[in-house]
Formats: structure tokens, C-alpha cells, sequence
């Protein structure tokens, strides 16, 4: 991130009922007039009453400031508002999360055969919360793996075939990665051509299938190669990151952010979707 170094300047000010109202926004690179102290948005929250923007400078550190006038963005005069409203993303009427139309009194199937395996717990708490509904009527399961590392193994004891199909999403599946090797074998293996489905999204987790917008952030943080990426996640949105319970909390938080399908990319809906019409089709 760059900052600018903007000097001594003679600006003349409208009147400040004349200035421009902007909404403050993460990332959004600030001069406090008063102190001429210069940095980038990383949080805005509420305090006594006051709305506060954090600004760190260039070299880490960190000072707060109640919003309003006073700030100067791209060295010109504006009044810092709140964080403009987040897009409504409630789920219509008599639709479901994943934006399908909602079956009156359906009740749910009762189980069939055939799954859908995701991942891990997250990937599944978050398939479930947008499309479960769809799978309660469809009657199909969801369920973690906990890793796909021994997925041969698990596909030959399922013994998938006709009336008894598998879908399976995986993580960072790029072409000659680990992931799709795995993947390559196992659809090559006895049973599984016409009754096995393995699609994956591009992202190193499920956590970044979120829309950023929706956190209200530009981007999703980079991790530095080596360090945890749930971790360093937790850590530059600076929320508590030292334990598993931390991991969790950190997810909760996350997933609470998701309202419907226009919460998450476009590349996860279409391999759910994807699954879910060949575990379903006659």
C-alpha cells in the first residue's frame, strides 16, 4: 500500500456544510488536518456513541480519530461518514438461501444414498446454510472429510454406482496440484465414471468463497507463504487467532456475514450447483 506524502499546502476550503460527504471505507488512505498524521483505514467502530477510524501509518502504527470533518483524502477537504449501508441481501420471499423457490409444506426426504463430501467442517456448515433447504427436500447429505489426502480410499469403501452417487468439492483444486492429481486418480478408478463427481473452487480455503464486500474489506488478506492462512487471516483482520477456539469464533463470525447465495462467488455457487444437479438427475 502507497502512501502519499502531501506536504505543506495551501488548500482553500469550501465551507464545510459544502463538503463532499464520503463514506470511510477499508483500505482508504487518510491525512488527519489537525495532526497531519497520514494512513490507511484498517477498522471503524463504535464508541460512546462516536463512530472511530483507525489509520496506520507506514510504518505500523496505529492512531484513532472520531469521524466527521477534519480529513483529507487525496489532498482535498471531505466530511468521513459512517460506512455506507451494506447491499440488502435478505432472502426474498418464499425463496430460499440459494434462491430457489421455496416448496410450501415440503417436508424433508428421508436420506437418500448418494452424498455430496465436502473439505471440512466449514465447507459443510457453509453449503449447509445456503443450500440446505434445497438438499433437505432433495434428501441428500452433506458431509466432511476432514482432509482428501486418503479420498481413493473413502470413494472405494462408499462403492458408489447407480442410485448411490458422490460429489465431492474440494479446495485449491488447479490444475497439477496435489488436489487434482488426487482427483484424476480416483476417477479413474472401477465405479467411478457416471457415479462420481469431484469439482473444486480455486481458493486455498472456503473462507475466501465469502465476497469480500460482504466484510467489508477490498480484498482478502494476503498470507505470507509458510504461516497458517487461518491464522493470518485472523490476525490482519486483528481478532483473536492463538487457538483452535479463536479459529472457530473467527469462522462463526465470517459465516454469520453470509444472508444468501449473493454473498459468495460465483465460482463456489456453480460446483455446488454443479453436485447438486448430478446427484439428483434420474
Amino acid at each position: 500500500m502507497q502512501y502519499q506524502n502531501w506536504g505543506p499546502q495551501e488548500i482553500t476550503a469550501p465551507a464545510r456544510n459544502e463538503l463532499p460527504e464520503i463514506p470511510v471505507e477499508r483500505g482508504m488512505v487518510l491525512e488527519d488536518a489537525q495532526s497531519g498524521w497520514v494512513g490507511a483505514v484498517t477498522r471503524v467502530e463504535k464508541s460512546g456513541g462516536m463512530h472511530l477510524v483507525a489509520l496506520e501509518d507506514r510504518r505500523g502504527k496505529s492512531r484513532s480519530f472520531k469521524l466527521g470533518f477534519g480529513f483529507l483524502l487525496e489532498g482535498q477537504p471531505i466530511r468521513l461518514m459512517p460506512p455506507a449501508p451494506r447491499q440488502n441481501t435478505a432472502v426474498p420471499a418464499g425463496r430460499t438461501a440459494s434462491g430457489s423457490v421455496r416448496v410450501a409444506g415440503q417436508r424433508a426426504q428421508v436420506a437418500k444414498a448418494s452424498r455430496i463430501w465436502v473439505e471440512g467442517k466449514h465447507d459443510a456448515e457453509l453449503v449447509e446454510k445456503v443450500w440446505g433447504d434445497d438438499l433437505r427436500v432433495e434428501g441428500i447429505v452433506v458431509e466432511p472429510l476432514h482432509g482428501i489426502d486418503d479420498l481413493a480410499g473413502a470413494v472405494a469403501a462408499f462403492g458408489p454406482g447407480p442410485g448411490r452417487r458422490l460429489g465431492v468439492l474440494v479446495d485449491h483444486l488447479l490444475p497439477d496440484s496435489k488436489e487434482w492429481r488426487i482427483a484424476q486418480a480416483v476417477m479413474a478408478s472401477p465405479g467411478a465414471a457416471g457415479n462420481v463427481l469431484i469439482v473444486g473452487h480455486p481458493y486455498v480455503d472456503v473462507w475466501q468463497a465469502i465476497r469480500p464486500a460482504v466484510l467489508g474489506i477490498e480484498r482478502w488478506p494476503v498470507v505470507p507463504r509458510g504461516q497458517d492462512w487461518k491464522t493470518g487471516i485472523l490476525s490482519a483482520f486483528g481478532w483473536p487467532h492463538a487457538t483452535k477456539e479463536d479459529i472457530g469464533l473467527g469462522w462463526q463470525k465470517l459465516l454469520g456475514a453470509v444472508r444468501s447465495y449473493v454473498d459468495l462467488e460465483a465460482s463456489l455457487l456453480g460446483r455446488v450447483e454443479e453436485v447438486i444437479d448430478f446427484l439428483t438427475a434420474p
